[in-house]
């Protein structure tokens, strides 16, 4: 069943006139007294909320009976249905979510447009012929972030035509001010600030909590075609992603 936000002229909160939106006949409403309805409803898409968690649940079904509903009800349902993939993380041990999943491995990565710290651009097809590392994560300005990006740098003169790429959503210049008082010299840092494509296109925006609008901690790794080799969603925020796992993907 797939539910059309009708266009309307006033706030959907507060419905002018009362209006049933159905894939069913008009005079065929949800069976509940008035004052149970929202209850109901929004109980019935908490758990279906929690049961999208599933990544292999990729359809939203509504039962029957609620394929009657007011326009507020609808809006509640679409917003759910928005968010139905994503991967489940912790910040410090409390539930939070990113937008999507990441790239599946044999798959092809997306391109994307980044800006470096010398607010030059760059693309993926810059670093086609190469393994390319991409470390994503909140913001260098924190410690797990910044000792990621020293651990990388301190790997990549022993990688073999591998390059590594910093992104995150700090703006170029914080980028560029930590990478000179670190001495960082050995990766490229980047920035998605502009639009945060990079983040909606990769599935790992974080949705909610009080990093939402930052990019998850992930690491992916690319063959020289742009093949997708290897990728963790570190589960923690916190914690430091598995380095060892990603430079075996190398071999």
């Amino acid at each position: 069943m797939i539910f059309h936000s009708p266009k309307l002229n006033h706030s959907p909160l507060r419905p002018k006139e009362h209006k049933t939106y159905s894939t069913r006949p008009a005079n065929q409403k949800l069976n509940l007294p008035k004052r149970n309805r929202h209850g109901a409803i929004q109980s019935h898409v908490s758990a279906l909320f929690h049961s999208l968690l599933k990544p292999a649940k990729k359809t939203l079904n509504i039962p029957n009976q609620f394929s009657t509903i007011e326009y507020p009800y609808v809006v509640y349902l679409l917003f759910i249905n928005q968010y139905y993939i994503m991967s489940t993380i912790t910040l410090k041990g409390n539930e939070i979510h990113t937008s999507s999943e990441l790239p599946t491995v044999g798959s092809q990565a997306p391109d994307f447009n980044l800006v470096k710290s010398d607010l030059s651009g760059v693309s993926l097809a810059e670093f086609a012929g190469s393994k390319l590392i991409l470390n994503i994560f909140p913001s260098v300005d924190t410690g797990t972030c910044a000792a990621s990006v020293r651990k990388f740098n301190q790997e990549a003169s022993k990688l073999d035509n591998t390059k590594v790429l910093c992104v995150s959503r700090d703006l170029p210049f914080a980028l560029g001010r930590f990478c000179g008082a670190e001495g960082i010299e050995n990766v490229t840092t980047a920035s998605d600030f502009v639009d945060g494509s990079f983040g909606q296109n990769y599935g790992l925006d974080i949705i909610d909590g009080p990093l939402r609008g930052l990019h998850s901690r992930c690491i992916i790794v690319l063959d020289e075609k742009g093949t997708v080799l290897y990728t963790e969603q570190v589960a923690e925020t916190v914690d430091e992603p598995n380095y060892d796992a990603a430079m075996a993907a190398l071999a």
